[in-house]
């Protein structure tokens, strides 16, 4: 039954993941950058003032006293701790093993454009927010597609396939991951891993976004700050590797044959989906799943918010995932064989990097940097699809869903890996065709606010 499944998600995956729907992607991305005058480049003094450095002068983004809602910098670590996930560290190596250093590239190239997508998503998810019976903010996708659009049908679409998304990119492949790393590290158990992962998960989840903002904006620097720490430093012991290293990844990039032969354009067609999918998947501009947590700030200007969605895609993707990139490539060990006679990938390959510049040492650093990534990545976007739920059938119905988000994650630490990514790609893609197709339809709405905003404050 699960290989039937495999298969048929296989071919779903790969039609979704295909060139076009990457190209949908950069598009957006290229289209809202274009319309607001390249703002991530041209106002990258605005919104980096507005944004990472506001926490240090600036109490109001850092504390909140609205019982219902959380701060800006709580938004950010809620957001970030749904995107810095194992996507940073085995995404980034499934990807370079699969689509060639190439992908890193379009890794790239996403994330500066999707800077701009993930900051139109966020705009007009402030912009159409609304308080829900309890007295909580509800935004997201789905809302600004039935408010602003006036498409039920298709918001409701964005709603299911979030939902299902949750179980896959923020739950099953976050717990597998864990239970992987943990295992190769310590010979845990998946089974008792899963358990585990879920009772403290549980303790955090049934608190709401209050908690979940309280935990995250503990957690998320602190574990962000010692990955790049640990990545950067590896990447000065292998120096010398660099210029080889961002060598590839361009040459790669633009190669337009598979090493060996292959069909004209295929080497790019392959670095592009791989680098794409991956840098969404960690990054999740496009996606729109973390314009939900921003709308659950107490933040009154959307442009305001949405500055931090840039912000975003800069520390997770241009920063987190450039760093694993780098540190694998300058390691010299992509393409090594493991002892099964496989070419070793995902948190392995990260892991035997590591281990080049720290011994052994580099399986517990990188297993407990899966652990602290998956972890808050789980707990983030539990929110998401709560909020989801809520859309679809009620708030009386949010509880059951957190139920069985808690049990899905013991399902995610026991089941096959290939499963869980490729479930996880397809749902990514279903879910971000109508929030892009919404993103482009309403862009006129954020190029004046846009506009307003620059003109009271820049």
């Amino acid at each position: 039954m699960a290989e039937t499944i495999s298969n048929i998600n296989g071919v779903v995956n790969s039609f979704i993941w295909g060139p076009f729907m990457c190209m949908f992607f950069v598009f957006v991305g290229v289209y809202m950058s274009l319309r607001c005058g390249m703002f991530q480049i041209t106002k990258i003094n605005l919104w980096w003032n507005s944004t990472i450095m506001a926490v240090f002068r600036d109490k109001s983004v850092t504390s909140t006293d609205d019982t219902k809602a959380i701060s800006q910098f709580q938004a950010l670590t809620t957001a970030l701790a749904a995107t810095i996930g194992t996507g940073n560290i085995v995404g980034v190596s499934t990807a370079i093993v699969s689509g060639g250093p190439g992908a890193v590239f379009w890794m790239w190239v996403s994330a500066f454009f999707g800077m701009m997508t993930k900051y139109a998503e966020i705009s007009l998810s402030m912009k159409y927010r609304y308080k829900n019976e309890s007295g909580h903010w509800i935004g997201g996708p789905m809302v600004f597609i039935e408010r602003g659009l006036k498409m039920r049908g298709m918001a409701m679409l964005f709603a299911l396939f979030c939902l299902l998304a949750s179980f896959g990119i923020g739950n099953m492949s976050q717990a597998n991951s864990m239970a992987g790393a943990l295992n190769s590290a310590f010979g845990t158990n998946n089974l008792t891993v899963g358990i585990v992962i879920a009772a403290i998960s549980a303790m955090v989840i049934m608190g709401g976004i209050k908690r979940i903002g309280s935990v995250t904006e503990k957690i998320v620097p602190f574990m962000a700050l010692a990955y790049i720490i640990g990545g950067t430093v590896l990447i000065i012991m292998n120096i010398t590797s660099i210029p080889k290293a961002f060598a590839d990844i361009f040459e790669g990039a633009f190669r337009m044959k598979a090493v060996g032969g292959g069909v004209f354009g295929y080497g790019i067609a392959q670095a592009m989906r791989f680098g794409v999918a991956r840098g969404v998947f960690s990054n999740e501009a496009g996606l729109g799943s973390s314009s939900l947590a921003h709308s659950a700030t107490d933040a009154e200007e959307p442009i305001k918010q949405a500055m931090w969605g840039v912000f975003e895609v800069f520390a997770d993707t241009i920063v987190v995932c450039t760093i694993t990139a780098i540190a694998i490539l300058t390691a010299n060990v992509l393409g090594t064989v493991g002892a099964d006679g496989k070419m070793i990938k995902g948190a392995a390959l990260t892991i035997l990097a590591f281990s080049k510049g720290f011994g052994s040492f580099a399986g517990v650093f990188v297993s407990i940097g899966i652990v602290m990534f998956a972890f808050s990545t789980i707990i983030g976007w539990s929110y998401y699809g709560e909020k989801c739920m809520e859309y679809l059938f009620g708030l009386k119905y949010t509880p059951i869903y957190k139920v069985i988000y808690i049990i899905i994650i013991v399902v995610g630490c026991t089941s096959s890996l290939e499963l869980v990514w490729g479930l996880s790609d397809t749902f990514n893609g279903l879910m971000a065709i109508p929030n892009l197709i919404a993103v482009a339809m309403l862009s006129g709405e954020v190029v004046k606010m846009t506009r307003a905003y620059l003109e009271k404050n820049d």
